[in-house]
């Protein structure tokens, strides 16, 4: 089977769903398919090893972001002209799997269209809360994005919100999926898509069989260790989680991974409150080393709340037998057990959670992960379910 991604962003920049899309691509691979990814091309320092692998089309692009890390392709039909000269050139198409929720997915929804091709979309976007979270004018974003929409999709006139916006992209797909139980469910609650296929995004199954020996040690000795990383910006409520570490008062070591906008006023905040907590800000790093450090943590830190459609690093921290401060009830739901419930959004709340943490660990009796979810979340099963779903939709089309 030969499948297309399409995507927002270039598959090797920064982001979960990039991550996970390159996991997806592999596994397809090895399990004997052919995956083409199409999306903008990257700019900057990187661009020149992000071309390497054969199966990426990268569009011509512009950079959107100072650091030039992230890029924007205009979808219309000097991009749909561009793109099937490209594709004209590789093997049959079976089945185009949109994993986009902007120009990304215009541009897979109309590749689908002219060619008569099936879609599975995959939602990893709770496009509402995302732009309220980051737009100073919402309301006005929205609307333009669903004029964007109507026009380059031909979708009907809604009334524009998130929910709507999403329904537009849905009307398209021959499957929908999301990454969580609880997204799913908000999907089909507000009419996006009838019945939402639930497959998590997963973890290298090589990478986890690799540190698993690391797993299975006594706990190294020292203050509690703490671990947070994500992208720095205001959903993740990185600055929050700072203060409450300084409000805490917690004798403890936390590390701090990851990129953003609010990295100087997140240093700010160290500066100023001195906290009793060493805090170290390790940037971006390689997913590897992520993935050990939170095997080394005692407790990872999860912030935003409704944001996430999945929220990755606590599957990956329950994969790796560390337990999550959890301020996201949704994803504390989607895991079982494993966590500590930060009771609300408030700063005191989760400093009252990470007092709580540091004396349990401390004690020898943090909470317990669910072994389950190991096997689960691996990116092999994540494959074969995402597979079924690729035969069903397949054979429909």
């Amino acid at each position: 089977m030969h499948v297309v991604f399409f995507s927002d962003q270039h598959l090797e920049s920064f982001g979960g769903a990039q991550v996970s899309m390159r996991l997806q691509k592999r596994y397809l691979e090895r399990a004997g398919h052919t995956v083409t990814v199409v999306a903008p091309a990257m700019h900057g320092p990187r661009a020149r090893t992000a071309g390497r692998d054969p199966g990426y089309v990268d569009l011509p692009s512009i950079p959107i972001t100072w650091d030039r890390e992230y890029s924007f392709t205009w979808p219309g039909r000097r991009t749909d002209a561009w793109l099937d000269r490209r594709m004209a050139a590789l093997p049959p198409v079976d089945l185009v799997h949109v994993q986009a929720d902007f120009w990304g997915g215009f541009i897979g929804h109309r590749f689908a269209r002219r060619h008569g091709l099936p879609v599975v979309h995959t939602m990893h976007n709770r496009v509402s809360v995302g732009i309220h979270a980051v737009s100073p004018f919402p309301r006005t974003t929205l609307r333009l994005l669903d004029g964007w929409q109507r026009r380059v999709l031909g979708t009907p006139a809604m009334t524009p919100d998130g929910w709507s916006y999403l329904r537009g992209l849905a009307a398209g797909a021959a499957a929908v999926t999301a990454p969580s139980s609880h997204f799913a469910r908000r999907l089909e609650q507000h009419r996006v898509f009838p019945q939402v296929d639930v497959v998590w995004n997963g973890i290298d199954d090589d990478v986890l069989d690799e540190l698993l020996p690391e797993v299975g040690r006594p706990r190294r000795p020292g203050r509690p260790r703490f671990i947070w990383l994500g992208r720095m910006s205001p959903e993740k409520r990185l600055l929050p989680f700072l203060e409450a570490v300084a409000d805490s008062a917690v004798d403890a070591e936390v590390h701090v991974l990851g990129g953003g906008g609010q990295l100087r006023a997140a240093q700010r905040i160290v500066r100023r409150r001195r906290p009793q907590a060493s805090i170290v800000f390790g940037g971006r790093m390689p997913y590897t080393d992520v993935l050990r450090l939170i095997a080394d943590a005692d407790a990872l830190v999860q912030t935003s709340i409704g944001f996430e459609t999945q929220g990755m690093t606590p599957f990956e921290a329950a994969s790796l037998g560390t337990p999550t401060v959890m301020s996201d009830p949704d994803i504390a739901a989607e895991l079982g057990s494993g966590w500590w419930q930060v009771p609300d959004a408030s700063v005191a709340a989760l400093a009252q959670t990470l007092r709580q943490a540091a004396a349990d660990i401390e004690a020898g009796t943090p909470p317990a992960v669910d072994p389950e979810v190991r096997e689960l979340f691996r990116q092999s099963s994540r494959t074969a379910a995402m597979l079924e779903i690729y035969e069903r939709v397949a054979g429909r089309g």
